[in-house]
């Protein structure tokens, strides 16, 4: 980080970096009864921490063209859903760490904004079921005895989100408005199973938990 950070320092020279978008991001999908733990940290190093190192190294730079940062997160960040736990905790906290950014930084006018899609119609689904196989595939037989049925459910709408996802182009144009636009938006919610989702979450919590329980276990 601090090496690219320097890089980019040098190509900017005086005028200041005008944007950074913070784009990295790994899926960890398993029951949290099981997943371990290497992978949680992984999920956060790169999904939280990795953004936040950007910012520490880029913000002078940032500040000095009272530049724009936008955080690439979730509709996961506002809605968990079963084993995607350590997606949605890496989401939840880039959240969070957009809020305290925003305010922050508001003295040297540097806007913060995070963008919010639900299922996007990239490869991006097939190399993280994938990956999820392969952890599924390290874990001990009880998981897949206790979870095995409700996985098989996730990972089949999982591949669903490549065929039914919003056009990746739609998120590009939520980018450029955020680093352009004379009045960006904080949020940008993309998709409509994103909308969906948030609806889901006005429900009360055991009305919501029924929902998606029946889905999974019965559906």
């Amino acid at each position: 980080v601090a090496a690219a950070a320097e890089e980019v320092r040098a190509a900017v020279g005086d005028e200041g970096l005008a944007g950074l978008v913070n784009n990295a991001g790994v899926v960890v999908a398993a029951p949290l009864e099981f997943v371990p733990l290497d992978e949680v940290r992984h999920q956060l190093e790169v999904n939280l921490l990795g953004p936040l190192a950007l910012v520490q190294a880029l913000l002078p730079t940032l500040r000095r063209a009272r530049g724009r940062i936008v955080n690439i997160g979730s509709v996961a960040g506002k809605s968990a859903l079963p084993f995607m736990g350590p997606y949605a905790m890496s989401k939840f906290a880039l959240e969070a760490l957009t809020d305290a950014l925003r305010v922050e930084l508001m003295p040297w006018d540097v806007r913060v904004a995070v963008v919010e899609p639900g299922a996007v119609a990239t490869s991006i689904w097939r190399a993280s079921i994938k990956a999820a196989d392969e952890l599924a595939q390290r874990l001990p037989p009880q998981a897949r005895e206790l979870y095995g049925k409700a996985m098989a459910v996730v990972r089949q709408r999982a591949l669903s989100g490549e065929q039914h996802g919003i056009p990746a182009e739609r998120v590009a144009r939520a980018v450029e408005h955020a680093l352009t636009a004379d009045a960006p938006r904080t949020r940008y919610l993309l998709g409509w199973d994103s909308k969906l989702r948030l609806l889901l979450e006005r429900l009360p919590d055991r009305l919501r938990d029924r929902v998606i329980a029946k889905a999974l276990y019965e559906g």
